[in-house]
C-alpha cells in the first residue's frame, strides 16, 4: 500500500516539498539579516518601541528594509490551504475520474483499509509540510512580533497551531468534494472557496468571542493628544476603542464631533475641554497572553470540521456500489 500511494501521489508531494523548501531557504536568508538588526535578539525589544532608543532604531530599520516582506507574507495564510487541497483533491477524484477505482476496490485489500491508508498518509504529509512552513515563518516573524505582537491578523493566521488546522480542513474539504464531484480540479476550487468562507466567518465573528474581552478606561488627559487605544499594550488585540461620557455611556462619532465643534467655538484645547467634562477614553481588547488559548480554540474548530468531512468521505466510499 505504501509503495502504491507513493507512486500515485509522488508528483504532488515532490512539488509541494520543493516549493516549501525553496520558501524556507528564502526566508532563512532574509530572516537572518532581519534578526541581525537586533544585537540582543528580537525578544529583548518586545514592547520597547519608543522606550529604548536602540530598540526603536532597530524597529525603524526593520520596517524600512523588510516591511515589504511582511506585507507580502500577509497573504501566505493561504499556503496551508493550497497544500491540503492539492493533496486531498485527487485522493478519490483521480480514481473516479480514471475509472481505476474498479480495480483498486476489488483487490485483496478491502476498500476501507485502502481508504484509511491513503487518508493517513496524505493527511500526514499535509501536517508535515504545513508544520515546516509554519515553523520557518514563525521564526522569520519574531522581530515583527516583538514590535506588533502576535494577535495581528497577519501573524495569528500564520503562526502557532492554526495553519496546520487550516491545512487539514482544506484536505478534508477537497477529499469530500472529490468524492462527491468526482473531479479533481472542481474539488480543489470547492475546498478553496469553503475555506475562505469559513475563515472569514471565524475571524470576523467567532474569534473575538472566544473569550470575554477586557475593557480599559481612563480620563482624557488634560494635556497631550487623546489616544483611546493607549491603555492596552502594543501586543494586545484591540477590537474597539473610543470615548465615553462621565457616566460611562459610550459616545457615538456624531456626539464626539459635536464636542470637538464646541471646543473649537470656545477656543479651548480639546483635551482640556473633554477632561473638564469628565469624558473618558476606553479600549476593548484581548490581552496578548490569550494568544495560545485562542489558537487552541480555533485549531480545534477547524480540525473538528475536517474530521466531519473525512467522515463524509468514509460514508461515501462505504456506500458506493461497485
Amino acid at each position: 500500500m505504501t509503495w502504491l500511494i507513493w507512486r500515485q501521489h509522488r508528483t504532488e508531494v515532490c512539488v509541494l516539498g520543493l516549493l516549501v523548501g525553496l520558501f524556507a531557504v528564502a526566508l532563512f536568508v532574509l530572516g537572518t539579516q532581519a534578526h541581525d538588526l537586533f544585537p540582543g535578539g528580537p525578544a529583548r525589544c518586545a514592547g520597547q518601541a519608543g522606550v529604548d532608543e536602540a530598540c526603536t532604531a532597530s524597529f525603524r530599520r526593520l520596517d524600512e528594509q523588510y516591511g515589504y516582506v511582511e506585507n507580502l507574507l500577509a497573504a501566505f495564510y493561504l499556503v496551508p490551504v493550497v497544500i491540503g487541497a492539492f493533496l486531498g483533491a485527487p485522493l478519490l477524484a483521480r480514481e473516479l475520474e480514471d475509472g481505476t477505482w474498479q480495480l483498486a476496490w476489488t483487490q485483496a485489500v478491502p476498500r476501507m483499509r485502502w481508504l484509511a491508508a491513503k487518508l493517513a498518509a496524505l493527511a500526514g504529509v499535509t501536517v508535515a509540510l504545513t508544520g515546516m512552513f509554519t515553523a520557518v515563518l514563525t521564526w522569520f516573524r519574531q522581530p515583527f512580533d516583538a514590535w506588533e505582537g502576535r494577535f495581528q491578523y497577519d501573524a495569528f493566521d500564520l503562526e502557532g497551531l492554526v495553519p496546520v488546522a487550516y491545512g487539514l480542513f482544506a484536505f478534508g474539504a477537497a477529499t469530500a468534494a472529490g468524492a462527491i464531484l468526482r473531479r479533481s480540479l472542481p474539488a480543489f476550487g470547492v475546498a478553496f472557496g469553503a475555506f475562505l468562507a469559513a475563515r472569514m466567518s471565524v475571524a470576523l465573528v467567532a474569534r473575538p468571542a472566544y473569550a470575554t474581552p477586557l475593557t480599559a478606561t481612563a480620563p482624557v488627559p488634560a494635556g497631550g493628544s487623546p489616544d483611546p487605544g493607549q491603555r492596552p499594550g502594543v501586543a494586545d488585540w484591540v477590537i474597539e476603542h473610543g470615548y465615553a461620557d462621565a457616566t460611562g455611556r459610550r459616545l457615538s462619532a456624531t456626539e464626539f464631533a459635536e464636542l470637538e465643534g464646541a471646543a473649537d467655538r470656545a477656543g479651548t484645547n480639546l483635551n482640556q475641554f473633554l477632561h473638564a467634562r469628565g469624558v473618558q477614553q476606553f479600549g476593548v481588547y484581548h490581552p496578548a497572553d490569550r494568544f495560545w488559548t485562542f489558537q487552541l480554540i480555533e485549531a480545534a474548530v477547524f480540525v473538528a470540521v475536517a474530521a466531519v468531512l473525512v467522515g463524509v468521505v468514509v460514508w461515501r466510499v462505504r456506500r458506493r456500489v461497485i
